[in-house]
């Protein structure tokens, strides 16, 4: 066994490429670079839109190649699971997700989070759901977090619940929505207000100027 040498990228799931930095680590090496984008491609397939890390690790004497493919940010999952681009940000709320939904990704995430148990990597979860403006159970996150604390949801955690019944995944999924046409009304508006402000105050023409200014009487 030979000397191996990594090569860590981060990539779009399903949509790696030839070009920096991994086209240019391996062409030296002889190792055919069509043939490990199609891997990791392929192992990255039911991750696409999110930012998804990977580890090309080579034997820089046989030339093989060991592809290791770690999860992508709680926030990149979270956005995921909303079927939203991106968050907001407190006050503004963008999306609603149940409490199922944060424990899928706590478990996801769980060799990267700080939390000893489920319980607090639940937390560490929603914490980054206020940071991207998400309801949780229809409620500002930090309520919930205050809830997990109260033991609220321990039956859910304890079985580490993961699907939302259907019922109810339509109604978090109809907040959701209400959520997002407030958050692009309150967009426009602000636009709206801004563009207001840059409008400049008109100065008036030269010509009402004079008129404005008072006359002078005619020496007899």
């Amino acid at each position: 066994m030979g000397k191996k040498e990594t090569i860590s990228l981060l990539v779009k799931g399903g949509a790696a490429s030839g070009g920096p930095p991994l086209g240019p680590a391996l062409g030296p090496m002889g190792i055919p670079i069509n043939k490990v984008v199609d891997a990791i491609n392929e192992k990255t397939s039911a991750m696409k839109g999110m930012q998804v890390p990977v580890k090309v690790i080579i034997d820089t004497e046989d030339k093989t190649v060991e592809i290791k493919i770690g999860t992508p940010p709680a926030s990149a999952l979270l956005k995921a699971e909303a079927g939203v681009a991106k968050g907001t940000g407190a006050p503004m709320k963008v999306a609603n997700l149940a409490i199922e939904q944060i424990i899928k990704v706590a478990k996801t995430k769980s060799d990267n989070l700080l939390g000893a148990d489920l319980k607090n990597q639940v937390k560490e979860v929603l914490g980054t759901c206020v940071s991207l403006g998400f309801e949780v159970e229809g409620k500002d996150a930090r309520e919930v977090i205050k809830e997990v604390d109260e033991g609220k949801y321990d039956k859910e955690i304890k079985e580490g619940k993961t699907e939302v019944a259907p019922e109810k995944l339509k109604e978090i999924q109809a907040r959701s929505k209400e959520l997002a046409k407030e958050a692009e009304k309150a967009k426009a508006a602000k636009a709206a207000e801004a563009a207001a402000a840059a409008v400049p105050t008109e100065e008036p023409a030269e010509e009402a100027k004079e008129e404005e200014k008072p006359k002078k009487e005619k020496k007899k």
